[in-house]
């Protein structure tokens, strides 16, 4: 009983800062392997430690995204009072090109998420500044042939058959987003440097900051200097900017990092090949995870009466994306505890971080599915006047419910995969299950039987459907034991780079 009480004022005690994250998670895999509590109290014990752990880093990696969402959405809105001609530029230039930058440089910076994650837990907390400028120098070199693809935007935008005078205009909006690119560079492996340690919270006022500033900052290129289009997109790529070297100058200054952060280091230089490998991995992963959506809208494009169609699924599209951040902030939230628990040594704590976060998303996401539901009849005048969008968003919406709740899952299991390091497996996973079964099935679905987009969104389902199930049955079959084992032997491999990128200076 004393033990017991022991354990309950601890956990109860626990703050969020360096030390007692890593005493609370050492108490968690404590609770969980000491029989002589009673199952259901350590069950209990342990679901409340989880929470403690869990929620400070899913709330405010929710926030973050959401708040990177609308800086995006202010931009396209504020081109949108230049013109109907600005805004569907603006709109084009941003799911036709900038989505396409975003998800290629989010997915390249999980890797810091994995080897910083795992790095921490175990303690290794020099590697991590390692990791974070590693990860900037092979991004920022990605970024370059980026930046020739956003200068020839226009003839690439023509040749997917958009019209002349559109893709011209979108070409003056992208051209504005080329800084933009240099600015995910830096800040996604300096946003997962904080998150592996998990400090999110200042990442969280430092972007609601700069979405205010934002908002000032694009109404001024709009009205007071009257800089068009491109002063909407380069006002954005500004912002980017002001996140990345607000949270920069608080890494350097905040003493919380001095054993994680100890200045520009010549070993960043070393292990870049096996490091691009990871990141190429990650890259492919969650780009075709990005992707696999817009390719329904554009599918939906070729419909027999493509303006409805369109219409509707931009609207469930639009919900569905909005919900979607908070699977991306289970996402973050799951990588870390497992990279952290991993690096630590805590195999129960890991396989138990997996089972709360999963039900705790899956909730979350059920819940949203039933609101949708409920207002399926009124969820387009939000976007739109129309009574036939109302009534065809109304049909569409069974398959939106769907959608969400399997983003309440699927999610959670990638982060899982990129806390392991598993984006190699996911990245095949996902090329099968997406563009080999989802998307052609939607095809036949939608063309060979006349469903339109209702069995293209079907066929997609399948696929996401058994994307989720074969990545739930590969999480269910692991040995957390010897993933403790393999994230061992990954530190040492890259600190035995490191100790060699120094005796070769």
């Amino acid at each position: 009983m004393e033990r017991e009480e022991e354990l309950h004022e601890a956990f109860l005690s626990s703050s969020h800062d360096d030390e007692s994250s890593h005493v609370t998670e050492s108490r968690l895999e404590e609770v969980l392997s000491d029989t002589t509590i009673p199952f259901s109290k350590r069950i209990l014990s342990a679901t409340w430690i989880e929470f403690n752990l869990l929620f400070p880093l899913a709330g405010p990696a929710i926030i973050v995204y959401v708040i990177n969402n609308l800086m995006s959405f202010v931009t396209r809105a504020f081109a949108g009072h230049l013109g109907n001609l600005e805004l569907a530029a603006a709109n084009l230039g941003n799911s036709g090109i900038q989505l396409f930058a975003y998800g290629l440089m989010l997915g390249m910076g999980s890797a810091v998420e994995t080897l910083c994650g795992q790095a921490y837990g175990a303690n290794k907390h020099e590697m991590l500044g390692v990791y974070m400028q590693r990860a900037i120098i092979v991004l920022v070199v990605t970024g370059i042939p980026l930046t020739v693809a956003y200068i020839f935007c226009e003839p690439i935008l023509l040749l997917l058959g958009e019209p002349p005078e559109l893709a011209s205009v979108a070409a003056v909006f992208v051209y504005g987003l080329i800084p933009q690119i240099f600015g995910y560079a830096v800040n996604f492996p300096i946003q997962k440097f904080l998150q592996a340690q998990s400090v999110v919270a200042p990442s969280t006022y430092i972007s609601g900051a700069t979405l205010l500033l934002h908002v000032f900052l694009s109404w001024a290129a709009v009205y007071w200097f009257d800089t068009g289009l491109i002063g909407t997109s380069l006002t954005l790529s500004l912002s980017w900017w002001i996140i990345v070297v607000a949270q920069f100058v608080y890494i350097v200054l905040a003493p919380r990092f001095k054993r994680t952060w100890t200045g520009l280091s010549i070993e960043a230089l070393s292990g870049l090949g096996a490091f691009v490998k990871l990141s190429a991995a990650s890259a492919v992963m969650l780009c075709l995870e990005t992707w696999y959506f817009q390719v329904l809208v554009l599918i939906t494009g070729l419909l027999d009466n493509p303006q409805l169609s369109l219409d509707s699924i931009s609207v469930c599209m639009s919900i569905s994306g909005l919900l979607f951040n908070i699977g991306i902030g289970f996402n973050a939230a799951i990588s870390v505890r497992v990279g952290n628990e991993l690096g630590a040594g805590h195999p129960k704590s890991a396989a138990f971080s997996v089972i709360m976060v999963n039900m705790v998303s899956f909730i979350i996401s059920v819940i949203e599915a039933v609101v949708v539901l409920a207002l399926r009849r009124v969820l387009s005048y939000a976007f739109t006047d129309g009574e036939i969008v109302a009534n065809a968003v109304s049909d569409l919406c069974p398959y939106l419910a769907v959608t969400l709740i399997l983003n309440g899952v699927q999610p959670v299991l990638s982060g899982v995969a990129v806390g392991c390091g598993w984006q190699a497996t996911v990245a095949y996973i996902n090329v099968g299950c997406y563009y080999l079964i989802g998307i052609p099935l939607g095809c036949i679905l939608g063309f060979k039987f006349g469903l339109g987009v209702q069995g293209i969104w079907s066929g997609m389902i399948g696929g996401t459907m058994l994307q989720t199930l074969i990545l739930l049955w590969i999480t269910l079959r692991t040995d957390w034991d010897k993933e403790v084992k393999i994230t061992k032997e990954r530190l040492e491999k890259w600190e035995n780079q490191k100790k060699q990128a120094k005796v070769e200076s």
